[in-house]
């Protein structure tokens, strides 16, 4: 992590508030690197993160059985393993609506009528919530006051631009200057 600002008492503090951050929503482990350009006279205040790849989507058919019964049109799922039940109801309730969802038991769910492909219905994505929470991070961040922001998101980086007037155009290079030089930071250490 490096806090980059002419005031080297500023960068201190700065540094200790993005520590604090990212170890309270608990995503400290998952940033491989952050960078943060501040400069209070401009006002331009930049944070670029890269994060770590997570764990593949869970799939319906990672922890349940699927059986169609085409008489009754319904389907019929035997949960394995209970863990993703909670987020597996939410899903299904939202794409098939509440009153066609039945759940029996703890290991038991119909849906009457199904209206989508539930069979390979994504039920927990690992990468979404951990992008959730590194932009939950970042808008704690950054400066209240400064809420014109521009936002670049590609792979596993996510850049934050803000200022309290229009972003200008030299505040988007140094963005990507950032960019650039932590993606060569990356490259260096591979084996």
């Amino acid at each position: 992590m490096k806090v980059e600002c002419y005031d080297e008492t500023g960068a201190e503090v700065y540094d200790m508030v993005v520590r604090q951050i990212l170890q309270d929503l608990q995503i400290t482990r998952a940033v491989k690197d952050l960078r943060v350009y501040v400069d209070p006279r401009e006002p331009v205040f930049i944070i670029v993160i890269s994060y770590e790849k997570t764990a593949p989507p869970v799939r319906l058919l990672d922890f349940a059985e699927y059986e169609k019964n085409r008489e009754a049109n319904e389907v019929f799922l035997k949960i394995k393993d209970e863990t993703y039940l909670p987020e597996l109801l939410a899903a299904l309730w939202e794409t098939e609506g509440r009153n066609k969802v039945h759940q029996s038991s703890r290991y038991e769910v119909i849906v009457d009528d199904p209206r989508t492909d539930i069979k390979n219905m994504v039920v927990h994505n690992p990468e979404e919530d951990l992008r959730k929470k590194i932009y939950d991070a970042l808008f704690r961040i950054i400066p209240e006051g400064l809420r014109v922001v521009d936002h670049y998101s590609e792979g596993n980086y996510i850049a934050l631009t803000a200022s309290d007037e229009t972003i200008k155009d030299e505040w988007l290079q140094k963005t990507q200057e950032i960019i650039k030089d932590m993606k060569a930071s990356e490259n260096r250490y591979k084996v």
